[in-house]
């Protein structure tokens, strides 16, 4: 059997993938400042009709990082971005790096509580947010030490005539929204492009060391944890995502922006991974389908990364024939496990290869991904990329295991972070002699594959039998009248945990728990066979539309306690 620190994987690169790679030592905003010179007539991005090119996307995150330091910003001060996929969230991301700042990913669907808690924990100076979000902006500020609001609109990069209607319909909706107006503490975006200049002090950078990124992520204890990432990290992240999608093309990628730039996710595989090879990205501020579906069609994307979720609602949309797909040539899918159903039949739709990959927040975040040019191994996650190591340990002994072998996986290289923020109990619970330990269950073949079981916190043990949701949810996903589903243990009294499924009807299917129980019971030991089906309209995820599993755990628990008052 092969042992896994042999690295299998190697032997099944193809032959344009490097082994390894010397990653260049230097800023992430130094690819800004190459791509204006390389490519300064070039459009950067485009977003709802409104074309930037390099040129003018470097010289406004110069203006915001002149700005930003006349505030009184210095080396490794934070800025919190709270801002959807938009113009301002480039500009500010890579003006905040210019100005030596570290970037704070804030995701702009946060509650006044949870804005606070990361402005407090991060020490944030300054926040950049959209208009519409000053109200708990505002309240959150008041518990913090945030200094100053430089506030945008979505208005601000329309074309005309969408910037004359859009204020109208703006405040329609918005009845007490108040236009920003300059004062000492609140400062507006256009104020800022009509009065500033491009000069600014350029500090020097150590790339291993200095920070570039917090990006927050759940924690063990309840609070989210500011994951330190380091400029290295997501340059040599990045520069692994072209090795891997690049196959020698000799031209340059459209790549399209559904996932929020807040979300490591899409901040590496869209906006950094587009100014890094000098491609156009084509933004969205938010997933709803038909947009995304007229937007592929006119703007012929050749790259979209994205999460099943995305792809699930685009192949069932009713209208998906009227429109054409056919410019995609590869999509990476991430933050949840893509079922082969789904991957299949989006393939032979667009003609492009759609590919199942696997990260955390905490390396930046890639580290396996099956080969474009191969066929992909059903189920699993891919291989390790370029100069990134990974096995399979025992969660019993910290042995490393051998193929075929479950346990956790663990991994490291240049992209795995510094560290938590303040937070060395948790830095050192998953940081242990370089390697991370993720969380996750899975085991790895003898060509260097690997698979993902579940994680190690949704593993359901339910009279005394190990059920994983994954393996649960591949089979509802081959039935043909679900379009979405779950699994999740759900507390019992006799059983410790009981299995459960949420399900999301395709529209025009009809589907009855007996019959769904018949289904899985064909196809699953009785054991691992859902107790439990309930039938939903949506089901929670988050901002790239990973399924809140744990949301709904909550909701059950809430139910229970619920129960209880009313019988004691």
């Amino acid at each position: 059997m092969n042992q896994i620190g042999e690295r299998p994987w190697l032997a099944h690169y193809p032959e344009h993938i490097p082994k390894s790679v010397t990653y260049d030592e230097k800023p992430l905003q130094a690819f800004l400042k190459e791509s204006a010179s390389n490519h300064p007539n070039v459009n950067a991005l485009y977003f709802l009709g409104k074309e930037l090119t390099y040129q003018e996307l470097f010289q406004q995150s110069q203006q915001l990082a002149s700005y930003l330091q006349a505030l009184g910003l210095t080396k490794g001060d934070r800025v919190s971005i709270m801002l959807p996929n938009s113009p301002q969230a480039v500009i500010s991301y890579y003006g905040v790096l210019l100005a030596g700042g570290i970037v704070v990913q804030t995701n702009p669907l946060y509650k006044e509580r949870e804005l606070a808690y990361q402005l407090k924990d991060s020490g944030s100076k300054i926040i950049i947010c959209l208009d519409l979000l000053m109200p708990i902006v505002s309240k959150a500020k008041k518990q913090t030490s945030v200094e100053h609001v430089i506030v945008t609109s979505i208005k601000d990069y329309l074309p005309f005539p969408k910037n004359v209607i859009y204020p109208i319909i703006q405040k329609k909706q918005y009845p007490d929204l108040v236009k920003p107006k300059k004062t000492d503490s609140i400062h507006p975006w256009t104020y800022i492009l009509k009065n500033q200049g491009t000069s600014f002090k350029e500090y020097p950078t150590d790339p291993k060391n200095d920070l570039a990124l917090l990006q927050y992520t759940g924690g063990t204890t309840g609070f989210p944890k500011g994951v330190m990432l380091t400029h290295y990290n997501l340059v040599s992240n990045v520069q692994m995502c072209k090795i891997w999608l690049d196959e020698n093309k000799a031209k340059q990628d459209i790549v399209l922006g559904v996932l929020p730039f807040f979300h490591v996710y899409g901040m590496t595989t869209v906006m950094n991974y587009s100014l890094v090879t000098g491609s156009k990205m084509v933004l969205l501020p938010k997933f709803e389908v038909e947009d995304v579906l007229k937007t592929i069609d006119k703007q012929k994307p050749t790259i979209f990364p994205g999460a099943p979720t995305i792809y699930i609602g685009l192949l069932n949309h009713p209208k998906l024939k009227d429109y054409n797909l056919s410019s995609i040539e590869a999509c990476i899918s991430g933050s949840a496990p893509l079922p082969f159903e789904v991957q299949d039949k989006f393939q032979k739709i667009t003609g492009g290869r759609l590919i199942e990959g696997y990260g955390l927040t905490e390396s930046s975040p890639v580290t396996h991904a099956n080969f474009l040019a191969s066929d992909t191994v059903q189920g699993g996650i891919g291989v390790p990329w370029p100069d990134t190591d990974a096995k399979i340990i025992s969660m019993e002994t910290g042995e490393a295991l051998e193929a075929g072998e479950a346990g956790e996986i663990v991994v490291r290289g240049p992209q795995v972070m510094k560290g938590y923020w303040n937070n060395p109990e948790e830095t050192e619970q998953a940081l242990k002699d370089g390697w991370l330990f993720t969380g996750d269950i899975g085991y790895m073949d003898e060509n260097g594959c690997f698979y993902v079981i579940d994680r190690k916190k949704d593993m359901i043990i339910a009279g005394g039998y190990n059920i994983y949701p994954r393996e649960v949810e591949e089979v509802l996903y081959e039935h043909e009248a679900i379009q979405e589903a779950v699994v999740a243990g759900i507390p019992d009294p006799y059983r410790g945990e009981t299995v459960k499924a949420y399900v999301v009807i395709k529209e025009g299917y009809h589907l009855t728990e007996e019959e769904l129980d018949q289904f899985t019971r064909k196809n699953l030991a009785s054991f691992k066979v859902p107790r439990i089906y309930e039938f939903r309209k949506e089901l929670p995820k988050t901002a790239v539309g990973k399924i809140l599993r744990r949301t709904l755990i909550e909701e059950e628990k809430l139910k229970i306690n619920d129960v209880k008052d009313q019988t004691s």
